[in-house]
């Protein structure tokens, strides 16, 4: 599982059968430190995430795992909300 950030929607009017009624997010990956790794990704909402919120999400083959399909053209899942984040120093 990845750390990310919701920062934005996207509305398509057509989309792939098996992904109809899932939100497709803008996710930005975050490390712990809440700063940005890399560029903005595509992920498939399964928890009803908002702008805004640091979530977590699956990539690869185990992305489909919480959708309710068995096959979807999906690379990316949101799975979860994160409440805190609590750093350790060493």
């Amino acid at each position: 599982m990845q750390l990310g950030q919701v920062i934005g929607t996207i509305w398509a009017t057509r989309k792939y059968e098996t992904i109809k009624g899932y939100k497709l997010q803008f996710v930005q990956p975050l490390n712990g430190e809440k700063e940005k790794l890399g560029d903005p990704i595509i992920a498939v909402d399964t928890i009803g995430a908002g702008p805004g919120e640091i979530i977590y999400y699956i990539t690869a083959s185990e992305a489909v795992i919480p959708m309710d399909v068995e096959m979807a053209p999906v690379d990316a899942s949101i799975v979860g909300i994160v409440d805190s984040i609590n750093s350790v120093i060493n």
